[in-house]
This record gives C-alpha cells, structure tokens and sequence, in this order.
C-alpha cells in the first residue's frame, strides 16, 4: 500500500474494540498540513541544535516545544490539527531538528577535520557538501527501523515511563481538552523515572478526588492562556533574543561582557554571555540541571584551570585545546562522562539480563504472564510491518556501510569495522533507551566512548576509524531514543504508530539535506573549530582517539581523571539508588554529564543558563498556579532560543559577503570570540 494512499484511507478507519465514548477520531491522521508544519519547524530546530551544538555541544531534542509550536501554527488554519496530527507534526520536526548530532556534524565531523598527519597518520578530513550528504543518508535511517521493535519491548510490553515522552502527551491532552492520558504503570523492578523538570510529574498516579477539580480548572486555565496569548509570547520573546543576536554580530561585546574584569575576561576567558537563547535553554533544562553545570564550570575554570596552568602542567595560552589549559581540563571532563554513564548504565544492563532470564527462560506450569499480543492496543494496519523492519534493517547497513566506504576510503575505515560499527549501535540503542525510559536521560556520549574503546581494540592505531565507527554506533543509540520519546507520546494519545514511522522517514530525509547545507555554509563562514564555533565535543572525540592509540596524557592529569572518576560514579550510584526508592531530592543530586559540560564549555555559556534556570525554578515556586504544568513559560523559553537559531542564518550569509562588525567597542582586544585584535 503506497504512503500517501494509506494516509487517504485513515482517516476512514475506527478502532475497533472501543465503546462509543471511547472512539478514536476518523480524522486523517498523516496529512500534508501535519508533515508540512512537522518540516518547517524541524528545519528551523535543525538551524538552531547546529548553531548551538557547535558553540556549546548541548542540543535540544525539542519534542515537547515542536508539539507545543506546532498547535499554535495550526490556529492559524481553517481546520486546526487533531491530537492525533500534532504527534505527526511533533514527530517529523523532532526526525529533522536532532540530525545535526545523529549525523555527527557538531562532534564527528570537526573532530576529522582537526586531524594531524603526525599525530594521527592522517591528514585533515574535511567533506564536500555531496560527501556530507552521503555520510548523513549512512546513519540517518538506522535507528528509524530499529525504533519499531524497540517500541513493542520497551513501550508495550515493559511500559517504561519516557517522562518527556508522557509530559507531552499530557500537553497534548491539555491543549486539545482531552481526558489526560492513563500514566500509570505496571508494577516492575527497577528504579523509577527521575522527577524532572517537565510539564507535570509523568509517572504520577491519577489525582486524588479531591483534588481532580481543581487540576482540572488548573488545566482549563493553562489551555486559555496559551491560546490567547501564546502566539503574542512566542512573537516578542523571538524577536527579542533575534534583536540581540543581531547586535551582537554588528558589536561583538553584546555577548561578551566581562563582567569580572577585562583582565580574567582575555587571559582567563571569564566573561558573561546575555543571550537570550542560553537563559531559554536553561528555562528548558531547569535549575538542577543548570545548577550542576554551574558547579563544574566553577571546579573546571575557577580550580583547575588555574591549578594546572600555575603549575606548569598546561604552560600554553588558557584557552588552546593542545597545551593551555582548556584542554588540560577536558581529559577531567572525559573521565567524568565516561564514570557517570557507565555507573547510570549497570543497573539497565542488570536489570534487562534478569528479565531477559525470566521471559526467554522456562515457562513456570500456570504462568499466566501477558503476551506482546495481548498488550499491543493497535491494529495491524496502524503498526509498521515486520518486514518493513526487516528490509530497512538489512538496506540501511548494507547502503550505510558502502557510503561510509565511499566517502572515507578504504584507509579511514574498513566495510568490517563499519558493520561491526552497526552491530553495536543497536546493542547500544537497547541500553540508551532502556535508560531514556527510566531517568529522561539518553546516555549517549557514554555508550559513544563504549564504542571508541571497543574500536581500539578491533582496529587498534586507526584514529579515522576509532572516530568513525563510534560515530555510526552512537548515531543508531542517539536516534532511536529520541524518536521513542515520540512514540510514547503516540502511544499515550492513541496515534497510529505507522503515521508516526513516516514522518520520521520523511524529516529524516530532508535533514540530511539541510543539516548538510548549513554545516557546509558554516564551514565556508567560519573555522570550525574556531574562535566563534569551538565544538568542544569534537576535541572530546578526538582526545578520546589519540589516547587510545598512543596513551599520552597531559602532564598530571591521569590522577585528576581517576579521582574525579571515582567521585563521580559514586555520585552516580547514589543517584541511581536513590531512583530506585523514587526519592523527591533525586533531581538535586549533581548529573555528571551536566558537571562535565560545564568543564568543556567556557564559562560565559553556562552563567546566562543558570539565569534561566533560576527564572524557571522561581517562576514555578511562586507564579504558576499549576506547579510544573505552567506552559506560558515554555513558549517563551522557545522564543528564546529560536530566535538566536533562525536570525543566526542572517549572520551567517552577513559573514559569507564580507559584511563585518561595526564596532568593537568595549573589547579593548583579546575578550570578544574571534577579536582581530
């Protein structure tokens, strides 16, 4: 059955086996208005997560802004959008928006073009446009075919919690006044889902009687709110933070302030960022997140950057990557990562062998256990077909690992290695997303140097390689855990996952175009990494690489990583047992993940997020009447930060013809990213 003849016919079908009162809308639920909104969102997310992953490293999955955008944009419509058609639109924008990181175009990509022919045994890597298109379509449909089979374990079967997944679903269901979506979950082992800074608790038992009412109005409240003044809010807040990333192009020292000083400004780096899209971000984020960064910005920059730079250890300028300081520092950082996703890993590893033991063991006499069968609610017709799985499966190895051969050679890596790089991206993506479904978080950048230490081994010496093949590992893992935030989210609102399969196909699709556009334009601009772009994850990849070649370490730091790992997976343990009795002070505990990007990007980024961070935390403790389910908030925070990602395209072509800045005032040389002076 063609795709566009399927999504004709849905809109005639009914769920069978519902009550009247329990019908599913007959509405179309794949339509062209849902994919089209979906696309240009995602498009504007993809500009945005490039833009910021090769400032900062940290990109946003977005999926509960898209769903919250996309029901703004379809007021504008004669016929607005079903629940059904914003999960599309939520799904679509999410495929094309989280491409810049499946693809690697913020870590991979920069790190094969800072490659040293003397210290790697490779000169420089840097792709054309077309080969940047043909290594995005090797790894952009992996983990859309791996999602459906993962769907029915981890979503079905097991009814893993997805907090963001089911905050959106709860959104959702606000927006359209609908009954909220039935969150409650089956008793299992394990921990539960970290409380997070979402929408509203998404693992919570349905209210108490008493207090159904007033969530209820709370609800109806929320929902007036948005659609009176939601456009109006989105409107200024993206204006705003549009504004001012256009003054900071033209006066460089908008965005660099030293606001300690103009000597710890230049020598040290300790300057303040006002951008109004790292506040949203960390509206987004919330304050314990914020906070934890916060807390490794001051051991990285105000501890050992100092330490190790007056101790002769980094005897280079601060802030150089090889000998000053910052790159002393990034080993800490690695070592930190690496001991918090592997600790947060153990017990998903465990957990999934035992009830790998009990469902694929010897059945018990008079077991009565649930089968996929009986707790699948969907229809065959609205499901992906096994086969669909299989094909895709077996064509996205096969087509990615001849374009990974094609764009790198045979000396960047061997077809073997690549496979085996898939092989273990699916391995992978099992654990990243058992994870995502129990603590909101994809560890992704762990289950990457997973695969660089295995790579080490099976093609040991090869750098090009190391990089590649754990990029194409991390690509499956990353992709399938943010898709199946969508999925829950589908599943919750009863949309059909099939509609949901092919708008991820299609955004991934065009975001192979896009990302690889506007990366190539970026390049043209810019020097990534540079003053402007440093893309700290791509010296994390690279670090990585070279360490596991030749073992050289920087003066010193081998004993700083192990300390700082040891306290670190400790923390992680504690935060992981913690989870496990659902204790309320479990978010308070520092994220290493968090505490590492505060050690890799310099302090100006992680100070304006704190802001936002703070503003999210007081907003919620004493204006929002509705606790967490305050969305105002959300919409302006989204303005924020799609602001400065879409009105980064005018500085970008700005750039390409030559128009410079008009002042540099204030900067008195050396303080602004980029300074001529």
């Amino acid at each position: 059955m063609g795709l566009w003849t399927w999504m004709s016919r849905l809109g005639e079908h009914r769920w069978c086996g519902e009550t009247d009162s329990e019908a599913r809308s007959t509405q179309a639920e794949f339509t062209f208005k849902a994919v089209a909104i979906g696309l240009i969102i995602g498009c504007l997310l993809c500009f945005t997560n490039l833009y910021f992953g090769l400032q900062t490293g940290w990109i946003s999955m977005m999926s509960l802004q898209s769903a919250l955008i996309g029901f703004l944009l379809s007021k504008l419509l004669p016929t607005p959008l079903s629940p059904q058609e914003i999960i599309v639109v939520q799904t679509t924008a999410v495929a094309t928006g989280t491409m810049p990181l499946a693809a690697g175009f913020v870590g991979i990509l920069p790190a094969l073009g800072l490659l040293e022919e003397e210290k790697d045994g490779s000169p420089p890597i840097r792709l054309s446009w077309l080969a940047a298109v043909g290594w995005s379509c090797s790894v952009a449909f992996f983990g859309v075919f791996l999602s459906p089979p993962i769907r029915k374990q981890v979503i079905i079967k097991e009814q893993l919690a997805f907090p963001s997944g089911t905050a959106t679903a709860q959104l959702i269901s606000v927006l359209h006044r609908m009954p909220p979506p039935d969150t409650t979950l089956r008793r299992r082992s394990g921990y539960r889902a970290i409380d997070t800074e979402d929408l509203t608790h998404p693992t919570a038992i349905i209210d108490e009687p008493e207090h159904h009412q007033d969530v209820i109005e709370a609800d109806h409240d929320e929902r007036d709110v948005v659609q009176r003044e939601g456009w109006e809010d989105l409107l200024l807040s993206f204006l705003a933070s549009g504004a001012m990333t256009l003054a900071a192009y033209f006066f460089p020292i908008v965005f660099a302030i030293p606001l300690f000083g103009k000597y710890l400004a230049r020598e040290w780096l300790w300057s303040f960022t006002p951008s109004l899209s790292y506040v949203g971000q960390g509206i987004i984020m919330g304050f314990p997140t914020t906070l934890s960064m916060n807390l490794g910005m001051l051991v990285g920059w105000g501890i050992l950057s100092p330490l190790s730079k007056d101790s002769g250890w980094a005897p280079g300028p601060v802030g150089d990557m090889s000998t000053g300081a910052r790159g002393w520092i990034l080993w800490i950082s690695l070592a930190i990562m690496c001991a918090d996703s592997l600790v947060s890993l153990l017990p998903v590893v465990y957990e999934y062998c035992i009830k790998l033991a009990v469902w694929y063991g010897p059945a018990k006499s008079g077991d009565d256990a649930e089968t996929l069968e009986d707790l699948e609610v969907e229809t065959a017709d609205r499901l992906v077909p096994t086969k669909w799985v299989i094909y895709g499966l077996i064509g996205s190895i096969c087509v990615g690992t001849i374009l990974v051969w094609i764009v790198f050679g045979n000396d960047g890596i061997k077809p073997w290695a690549t496979l085996i790089g898939f092989m273990m991206g699916g391995l992978l993506s099992i654990l990243g997303v058992r994870a995502l479904g129990e603590t909101d978080l994809n560890p992704v950048s762990g289950l990457g140097k997973i695969s660089q230490l295995l790579f080490a081994w099976i093609q040991p010496g090869n750098v090009v390689a190391n990089i590649i093949a754990g990029g194409v590992a991390e690509a499956g893992a990353q992709q399938a855990g943010d898709l199946m935030q969508d999925l829950k989210t589908g599943h919750l609102i009863r949309a059909s996952p099939r509609a949901q399969f092919y708008g991820q196909l299609i955004g991934s699709s065009l975001s192979i175009i896009v990302s690889a556009t506007a990366y190539t334009l970026y390049q043209r601009a810019y020097t990534i990494p540079g003053p402007f772009f440093p893309a700290p994850t791509a010296y994390v990849w690279l670090s990585l690489a070279r360490l596991l070649r030749d073992g050289q370490l920087p003066q010193n730091s081998a004993s700083y990583m192990v300390l700082f790992a040891i306290i670190f997976g400790v923390i992680a343990g504690v935060k992981v047992m913690a989870a496990q009795r659902n204790h309320p002070y479990t978010k308070w505990i520092p994220s290493g993940v968090a505490f590492a990007i505060g050690f890799l990007n310099t302090p100006s980024f992680s100070l304006a997020r704190l802001i936002g961070g703070i503003i999210e935390f007081i907003y919620h403790k004493r204006v929002a009447k509705s606790g967490g389910a305050d969305i105002r908030l959300i919409v302006i925070a989204s303005g924020f930060v799609l602001g400065e990602g879409v009105i980064s395209v005018i500085s970008l072509v700005l750039k390409t013809y030559g128009v410079g800045v008009a002042s540099c005032w204030g900067c008195s040389g050396g303080i602004c990213a980029g300074c001529p002076a």
